[in-house]
């Protein structure tokens, strides 16, 4: 059985199934262990989770980081490349998830499903109608990064009766508009969706002036990375109620999400849950665990994302 070195948690049942194909070692077991080091070769790890540079240093036989989900940019792939070490993701068999999510977030951000849920349980319809709330039919839509889940959004976006428009790099010439400017979108909106991938060239992209631009009456849905957000700059926005309201799935800090988040009435949180249905976790799990089979057996894999190594 092939040895991993383990980078952070698994479901339960995702670990059960990585644990009867692979031999897993924690950092603290491979940090105390030199000949664990010299002959371990690969590393398997969530997104969510770092992959620095030192500890690649510390294993010279590596040749593959096996990330569990879509992004990748905790992983240090500059000093990956630099090896030749392959890094894999998890690309396709999540998008129906955080799609699924998406829409399940601005639906209840917008007819505030959470305070709806609460006035029921403090017996506050006794003594009154709830406040009216919003349709999404006939809102307009940004979505802010077209890749796989951007579409995927899209896509199931279509049947509520919106107008969809996308900013991205390139017109990819869809079936919707393309905005090459990312603050004309976001004026030209009313909910402004964020599917882009975190990293450097798009760190803080969503910052105060695109937050002013979706204006008072203006909606925020963040399934993407926490990193592409100015979480401070939103903060004051929804404080100010200069934006209507927020949705987050994905954060700056987590778990350690800013306690000024947690008392505003307009943000919706949940815990980055996007791809957290059995179904996916495991799909997830499997195309990992493939990755890591087609390595060690000398061919191909399947979803290589640093086109330096050889995959």
């Amino acid at each position: 059985m092939h040895e991993l070195l383990q980078i952070g948690t698994f479901p339960p049942l995702a670990q059960k199934i990585i644990d009867r194909e692979f031999q897993c070692h924690d950092l603290r077991r491979v940090e105390r262990d030199d000949a664990l080091r010299q002959r371990l070769r690969g590393i398997i790890t969530r997104s969510n989770f770092e992959v620095p540079a030192q500890v690649m240093a510390r294993l010279p036989q590596l040749g593959i980081v096996a990330v569990c989900g879509v992004g990748y940019e905790r992983v240090a792939l500059d000093a990956a490349a630099d090896r030749g070490v392959i890094v894999t993701h998890t690309p396709e068999v999540l998008n129906s998830a955080v799609a699924e999510l998406c829409i399940g977030m601005l639906l209840a951000l917008l007819r505030r499903l959470p305070q709806a849920d609460r006035f029921v349980r403090d017996r506050d319809w006794s003594r009154g109608s709830f406040p009216l709330a919003r349709n999404l039919a006939g809102r307009r839509v940004g979505i802010v990064g077209m890749g796989r889940i951007g579409k995927e959004i899209a896509r199931r976006l279509e049947p509520f009766g919106v107008t969809l428009s996308y900013f991205g790099r390139t017109d990819q010439h869809l079936p919707w508009s393309h905005e090459p400017d990312l603050h004309l979108l976001a004026r030209s909106s009313d909910v402004l969706i964020l599917a882009l991938p975190g990293g450097p060239s798009t760190q803080r992209m969503i910052d105060a002036t695109v937050l002013a631009e979706l204006g008072a009456r203006g909606y925020l849905v963040n399934v993407s990375r926490g990193s592409v957000v100015d979480e401070a700059a939103l903060i004051d926005a929804l404080k100010r109620q200069t934006i209507a309201g927020a949705a987050l799935d994905v954060f700056d800090n987590e778990p350690d999400v800013d306690p000024r988040l947690l008392a505003l009435d307009n943000a919706l949180l949940t815990p980055h849950i996007g791809s957290a249905t059995d179904e996916t976790r495991l799909s997830m799990a499997r195309l990992t665990l493939d990755n890591l089979h087609r390595f060690f057996a000398g061919t191909a894999v399947l979803t290589p994302v640093n086109p330096r190594a050889p995959a």
